[in-house]
């Protein structure tokens, strides 16, 4: 990763446009042609330095839910189980936790009542319990992870 990358990273965490063009619009920020960006992106992508490239949508206000998601998980069934909830579409992100609630994830689902259909689902396929706490209130905390080498 060089420094162009670093830039790339830190402004695009700011925001990317909502334009007809934005890759060439956003390029333009950072003194890149269009086609340059969108390679530098892709590579970072293709690396792992980002593992997601995208908008983030707030779920109730397009009629959807979401809702945190955690599940006691025996050590020995770790990979089966977490491979069966990452399978589903509407798992946004999935992470390994030290603590008797050991695995936890974000439910993203296109109706309200998805949510309690996606974690049964979970519950038939993995046969273990899933522990929902939807949000009660929302707080704004931004958040922007400076790019290091």
């Amino acid at each position: 990763m060089d420094n162009i990358d670093r830039a790339i990273i830190d402004t695009l965490q700011q925001g990317f446009p909502a334009s007809e063009r934005p890759f060439h619009d956003a390029g333009a920020l950072l003194g890149l042609g269009e086609d340059e960006l969108i390679a530098r992106v892709q590579r970072l992508l293709e690396e792992g330095v980002l593992t997601r490239f995208g908008p983030l949508y707030q779920a109730e206000r397009l009629g959807g839910a979401y809702a945190l998601a955690a599940m006691r998980v025996p050590r020995a069934d770790f990979e089966r189980v977490a491979a069966a909830v990452n399978a589903l579409p509407e798992v946004a992100h999935n992470y390994e936790r030290d603590h008797e609630f050991n695995m936890w994830f974000v439910l993203a689902t296109e109706t309200g009542d998805g949510i309690a259909r996606a974690a049964g689902r979970i519950e038939r396929e993995t046969g273990l319990p899933v522990y929902l706490m939807p949000k009660r209130e929302e707080f704004f905390v931004g958040l922007n992870l400076a790019a290091t080498a």
